[in-house]
């Protein structure tokens, strides 16, 4: 492993480094923080390795990493791609509408749900089930749904 390029950026705390390594195959990215963590002499969990990048034929990778100077500060500036940065978004909405609080003098969503339940359970049904009914009574309904129909398609 050689280490081409070693450069400090003191604002993000941090060294931009590229190395070369020859290889039989491509070398994951644990591989290579490991082998970069030794060589700069930082932790691991310092080391974030974001390029592995090679050439057909050539048995030489280039890896562009960055060495944090401590584990905050890679969490605060790791590069993430798009979509870590809409999954992180689609999980602040979700906390954002589980937080939501009512206004005041209004129900939270649930115990408006929960009063529109009782209601309905409450509202008794305008008849009873056929079953509960006399033959006689259901004879009679049945009569007044049929008039009911012929009176609306004389209008």
């Amino acid at each position: 492993m050689q280490i081409i390029e070693n450069t400090r950026n003191d604002l993000l705390k941090r060294n931009e480094v590229i190395t070369l390594v020859e290889s039989e195959q491509n070398p994951g990215f644990d591989e290579m923080r490991k082998q970069i963590s030794e060589q700069v002499g930082k932790p691991e969990e310092n080391v974030d390795v974001y390029n592995i990048k090679g050439s057909f034929g050539i048995k030489e990778f280039k890896i562009n990493a960055n060495v944090y100077d401590s584990k905050e500060n890679l969490e605060k500036n790791k590069i993430k791609t798009k979509k870590q940065r809409d999954g992180e978004k689609k999980e602040v909405k979700e906390e954002a509408k589980i937080k939501e609080k009512p206004i005041e003098g209004q129900a939270p969503a649930e115990d408006k749900l929960k009063e529109v339940q009782e209601e309905t359970k409450s509202e008794k049904p305008s008849e009873a089930p056929a079953e509960d009914k006399s033959e006689e009574e259901v004879k009679a309904v049945k009569e007044e749904k049929q008039g009911e129909e012929e009176a609306k398609e004389h209008q």
